[in-house]
């Protein structure tokens, strides 16, 4: 009996260390918990900045702060994530104000036709400009990550050389790259990425003109077999917390987060080019024998010059609603220059 008791004590005691030494501990809560809205789906990648912006900020505050990410319009759309932002329907919400240019009139001068050739080079153009004007448009938010994506390309099923080959060609576009596409002679059609595959299948369109990295996220390679190295325009995009909200963080948080807002044009740029879109190109090349067609330099000038037109009708429109266009536009062009690879 007693060697029984014994063995009993020795199994609680030894049972005792286990739970106290050799098991993970469980984590202490987080002081701070925030949440963060996207709406296109996890693998796109502005979700990959936004996971790798909670990861960072957790890392970064010894898990003082913890991030719950809701992707693909879990949480909010693209329609309704800046004003469900002003509401508290979440405290962070990352949408694009190319989508909406009556919202973000400023802004909407980054997705012109300026030149940018990689989204490396616009993210960190966009950031800086934004610093430099302020923008009115995001008053009552603290703007806490900025990029866009890389310019959009024409990818077809036939080559475009010249404008004679552009002409009438049905292609998928969205927002400024609708009228980017007629000015070049070509026929804009508006429709969802995820229909765009079956379209070109069936003949509905000719190709598309958007980011390079559909041609693996879309299986594109498949069909479109040729990319004209033309970069036209690129989308902007803006995360934001309610300035409220902001208020009320501690300063060692926003000392963190302002830390990673400097950090973000350049690493989620890097991560488009390289590990998204160089990926896909890499993959297109070498599965489906993708070319890429290079125009002549006449014929690329006489294409910026049917571009130009757009940036001057938008410096127009926006002086005439009191907005410093022309010098936010030069600055821009210079912003292009400097952070050119």
């Amino acid at each position: 009996m007693n060697r029984r008791k014994t063995i009993s004590g020795l199994i609680a005691v030894l049972g005792a260390g286990l739970l106290g030494v050799g098991l993970p501990q469980t984590a202490a809560a987080a002081e701070i918990n925030l949440t963060y809205a996207f709406f296109a789906p996890a693998r796109t990648f502005p979700a990959r900045q936004m996971t790798h912006w909670a990861e960072q900020l957790a890392k970064r505050t010894n898990g003082k702060v913890d991030v719950k990410t809701f992707p693909g319009g879990t949480l909010l759309g693209a329609k309704d994530m800046y004003d469900g932002v002003a509401k508290g329907v979440a405290d962070i919400g990352l949408g694009s104000p190319s989508y909406d240019p009556g919202r973000f009139p400023l802004t909407s001068g980054v997705a012109l036709p300026v030149g940018f050739t990689n989204a490396t080079q616009a993210s960190r153009a966009l950031w800086a400009v934004t610093k430099e004007f302020k923008p009115k448009e995001y008053e009552g938010f603290k703007v806490i990550a900025m990029f866009t994506n890389e310019p959009g390309y024409i990818m077809s099923k036939t080559a475009v050389k010249n404008a004679a080959d552009l002409a009438g060609m049905k292609l998928r576009a969205a927002g400024t790259g609708v009228p980017v596409l007629k000015a070049l002679g070509a026929a804009p059609i508006g429709m969802p990425m995820p229909e765009v595959p079956q379209s070109v299948q069936t003949g509905v369109i000719n190709g598309a003109m958007t980011s390079r990295e559909v041609l693996q996220d879309f299986k594109l390679a498949e069909s479109l077999k040729f990319v004209t190295d033309y970069p036209t325009v690129v989308v902007a995009f803006a995360a934001v917390m309610d300035q409220k909200k902001w208020d009320k963080l501690p300063a060692d948080v926003k000392k963190v987060i302002d830390e990673l807002a400097e950090e973000m044009p350049a690493w989620t740029g890097n991560y488009h080019d390289n590990e998204n879109v160089g990926a896909a190109m890499a993959w297109a090349a070498k599965d489906y024998k993708l070319q890429v067609v290079t125009l002549a330099a006449d014929e690329r000038a006489r294409w910026d010059g049917k571009l130009k037109p757009m940036e001057d009708e938008w410096v127009k429109e926006m002086s005439g609603k009191g907005l410093p266009a022309a010098a936010y536009l030069k600055r821009l062009h210079e912003l292009r220059d400097q952070f050119k690879k």
